[in-house]
């Protein structure tokens, strides 16, 4: 049985302040959470959020790294540089990096291969456009940006990566993907990763990342193969993010 994952992307946002009362937070309502915890945290807090949660059932994570191990690349983060905050997960792919910053799927492919080769585990984004769904490319978009994946670290490798499927129209907009499209669209990914290795498929965590909130969590969660939620703008509020975590 695959464990329920959910991660907050704070993106970029927090104060030292913030995170500080934010990470309290969600420290004093862990006791009786059974899902898996990530925070994916802007790169400036990670020493303050690793300080914060040693000890605790909340594991760290970054929102991006480079394919470069060092060198003249200003502003970047190595999968070094990240290490050094004890940071277990690196979310690779996401939509807006996609959009804003021109990665492709083979860009993202060479960064899941890079979070690997550095035994980091890959929170591996990819999602349709709205034109992309309403002219029913979805199957098409998703599988383009998985083959990709595979073509590049192998099968195999999806033993250590966790999917999030992020339809890139419910990001951030309020609104979401029914259970239904959901399901449809993991169930999808499921069988895609089945073709190449069935055994793969079913341990292979699939998050559903579109605006999953406290009044949506808990059907979607009830989903066969929705394993979790990457959650963005509901991880910024405590008590929010805790009844998530608590729905799975």
């Amino acid at each position: 049985m695959r464990q329920v994952i959910i991660a907050g992307n704070w993106k970029m946002n927090t104060s030292k302040e913030e995170a500080d009362t934010l990470v309290m937070g969600i420290l004093s309502g862990m006791a009786d959470v059974k899902s898996k915890v990530i925070v994916c945290v802007p790169s400036p807090y990670m020493s303050q959020v690793e300080a914060l949660i040693v000890h605790s059932q909340l594991n760290l994570g970054a929102q991006n790294l480079n394919i470069n191990a060092s060198g003249a690349f200003t502003g970047e983060i190595s999968a070094d540089m990240i290490k050094d905050f004890g940071v277990q997960y690196v979310i690779v792919g996401h939509s807006e990096r996609r959009s804003l910053y021109g990665e492709t799927d083979e860009i993202v492919a060479q960064k899941v291969q890079v979070a690997l080769d550095n035994n980091l585990t890959p929170l591996f984004c990819i999602g349709e456009l709205l034109e992309d769904r309403e002219s029913g490319n979805t199957q098409v978009i998703v599988s383009k940006q998985i083959q990709a994946v595979i073509d590049q670290v192998g099968i195999d490798a999806f033993k250590n990566i966790i999917v999030a499927y992020e339809p890139v129209w419910a990001i951030g907009t309020g609104v979401t993907a029914t259970p239904q499209q959901a399901q449809d669209t993991h169930v999808f990914i499921r069988s895609m990763l089945a073709e190449h290795d069935a055994d793969i498929a079913q341990t292979t965590p699939i998050l559903y990342g579109g605006s999953m909130n406290l009044s949506n969590a808990a059907e979607l969660l009830n989903c066969k193969d929705i394993d979790g939620g990457l959650i963005g703008g509901a991880s910024l509020k405590a008590q929010d993010f805790l009844q998530i975590c608590k729905a799975g």
